[in-house]
């Protein structure tokens, strides 16, 4: 056993650049993580990271393990160089997926395979049955699986969660959600894979608010339409950039969610998000209204410098760095937040573990998976796999003009149109 988890990141974009590495860079200053790898298909995007200004400024003196290495020519693609990567590292080290929606199974099958702990990006897979399939397979193993809806981290989340259980807002009933990405998106690897045949903007984004439906008031998704608009990337590629979704729950509730890769760049945030909720109690109404894109803050800065805004109104909620002293800058934010938690739990399976034989070693991580599934602040395949119902449900609407698919549970769980 070990008692730094060595980490191995698989793919180098923009969520790896922005929130994963300077999170993992923070838990390795704070002694709870040792070497960090990171696996891309080729050496373009590490040298990116590696060359980042934000990330030598926060964390001087940090670097992590490519692979394939920084001089290797980025035209040379190295599709399966992460499995010799998981392959090589010591079991019970941590293996974070950062791949697209797609490509998440064969990443964590191979971590699995090697008895390595196992932290995803949102959805964890995009099929219901590969998530139990992984769920059963990683539990035998004793294998910690969490998946980072960072915005379960978030205070306001779990002030609602609180609240509602205790019943101050009433039941659910209706309501809206909005998460609405900028359009400079569509210049970056987006327009490599989120494309019509692979994924769309309810898929990529709208799980985010899905799952925070259920985060809150634990009630579960039981039929889903999604329309989608087609448009085209600079490159050609066509994808679902302009989403609608409705999304009924099992005590009639409605939820309707918008989600966009067309956010103005010029608008004065850096994305537009947050979820209206109205509730029904004894002869009265609850409303819970959580505007995510406007945290208070307007700043009008004398250049440009800022993501080409003068005026600009910041969320310092999911992730900033701010100066506390010492060397370097500090990363605050649910968005770090998320997978210090995710991190943490990882490391009490891998401390409970410390002197016992396999058995019972297997058997004390086993226990402490199953607190965090009936806990539920922690999403893991099993307590959060309706979101792969709603994913798979989802797909097949879109792929059907928004037709209405309906979402069993139990024995036989799965996705159909809804008969009339």
């Amino acid at each position: 056993m070990i008692s730094k988890p060595q980490v191995c990141i698989v793919g180098g974009g923009m969520i790896t650049q922005v929130q994963i590495l300077p999170s993992f860079y923070q838990l390795q200053r704070l002694g709870i993580v040792g070497d960090i790898h990171i696996s891309a298909l080729d050496s373009g995007p590490l040298n990116t990271l590696a060359n980042d200004e934000s990330l030598k400024k926060a964390f001087p003196g940090q670097n992590f393990i490519a692979h394939p290495s920084l001089d290797t020519d980025p035209a040379k693609k190295n599709p399966d160089l992460f499995k010799e990567v998981i392959a090589k590292m010591p079991k019970h080290s941590i293996v974070v997926v950062a791949m697209p929606d797609q490509l998440h199974s064969m990443v964590i099958r191979e971590a699995v395979k090697y008895d390595q702990h196992i932290c995803s990006v949102k959805p964890l897979v995009l099929k219901y049955a590969e998530a139990m399939d992984i769920e059963e397979k990683a539990y035998a193993k004793g294998l910690a699986v969490g998946i980072e809806y960072h915005k379960r981290l978030d205070d306001r989340a779990l002030v609602a969660r609180r609240q509602y259980r205790e019943g101050l807002f009433g039941e659910f009933k209706i309501g809206h959600a909005e998460l609405n990405e900028p359009y400079y998106y569509r210049h970056s690897n987006f327009m490599n894979w989120c494309t019509c045949e692979n994924s769309d903007m309810f898929s990529y984004v709208g799980c985010h608010y899905v799952d925070q439906l259920h985060f809150i008031t634990g009630l579960l998704p039981t039929a889903v339409s999604v329309y989608g608009v087609v448009d085209a990337y600079p490159n050609g590629n066509k994808g679902y950039l302009w989403t609608d979704a409705r999304v009924i729950w099992d005590n009639g509730g409605c939820l309707n969610v918008t989600n966009i890769m067309g956010y103005p760049d010029k608008g004065p945030g850096g994305n537009f998000q947050g979820i209206r909720m109205y509730c029904a109690g004894n002869d009265t109404s609850g409303m819970l209204v959580h505007n995510d894109q406007y945290r208070g803050l307007e700043y009008c800065y004398v250049t440009d410098s800022m993501d080409s805004k003068f005026y600009h109104e910041p969320s310092p909620d999911y992730f900033k760095y701010v100066d506390l002293g010492g060397s370097g800058l500090t990363p605050v934010g649910y968005g770090y937040r998320s997978i210090e938690y995710i991190v943490k739990n990882i490391v009490k399976c891998i401390d409970v573990s410390q002197g016992l034989g396999e058995k019972e070693a297997l058997a004390a991580r086993q226990k402490l998976i199953k607190q965090f599934d009936k806990e539920g602040i922690m999403a893991t395949p099993a307590n959060s796999s309706y979101n792969e119902l709603v994913m798979e449900a989802g797909r097949l609407s879109i792929l059907n003009g928004g037709r209405e698919v309906q979402i069993k549970y139990g024995k036989d769980a799965g996705v159909n149109f809804r008969q009339y």
